[in-house]
């Protein structure tokens, strides 16, 4: 999910920001809420990419973790708009809505609270960055073949010759 590469969580600050241009200085954020309150984060800010995040899975693959694009998406997938638990739920319900999600996820290393942050995240993402998954629709969707036009080849520059070698 590409759009995810433009989206961050700032340690300490609640809600997503949309990166708008990093620099020297930090990096300038703009909150994905109703406010689009811009803000300078320094560089001791702890400013964690969406894209680069990942829940670990307890499975044989060589794959330890899943990526949060994947999850988001599993999550579009399965309940759309109408989560079946929110952030004020029971630890026990927010384990069967992430088993639901990703059957595998383990279950030692995830935390309730991290479960808690994906529920919040695809909730502002779903209203304030719907494009995040339309474009990860599009990626999904395979790529329609295109027609293979015929062509002829005419000898244009031999019957060019011939008509020289007559006129000589």
């Amino acid at each position: 999910m590409e759009a995810l590469k433009q989206i961050a969580n700032v340690a300490g600050y609640s809600g997503l920001y949309r990166i708008l241009k990093p620099g020297r200085a930090g990096v300038i954020v703009e909150s994905l809420d109703d406010k689009k309150a811009k803000t300078m984060m320094g560089p001791t800010a702890r400013v964690s990419v969406l894209n680069d995040i990942s829940i670990y899975v307890d499975d044989d693959s060589d794959e330890k973790s899943v990526s949060l694009g994947d999850v988001l998406l599993a999550v579009r997938e399965k309940y759309n708009d109408k989560l079946p638990t929110d952030t004020k739920g029971s630890n026990e319900e927010m384990a069967d809505f992430m088993a639901s999600v990703v059957p595998t996820y383990d279950r030692d290393r995830v935390r309730t609270a991290d479960i808690k942050k994906l529920i919040s995240w695809y909730t502002i993402l779903s209203q304030f960055a719907p494009e995040v998954f339309e474009v990860a629709a599009e990626e999904t969707t395979e790529p329609v073949e295109s027609e293979e036009i015929e062509t002829t080849e005419t000898p244009v520059a031999k019957e060019d010759k011939e008509s020289k070698t007559e006129k000589a």
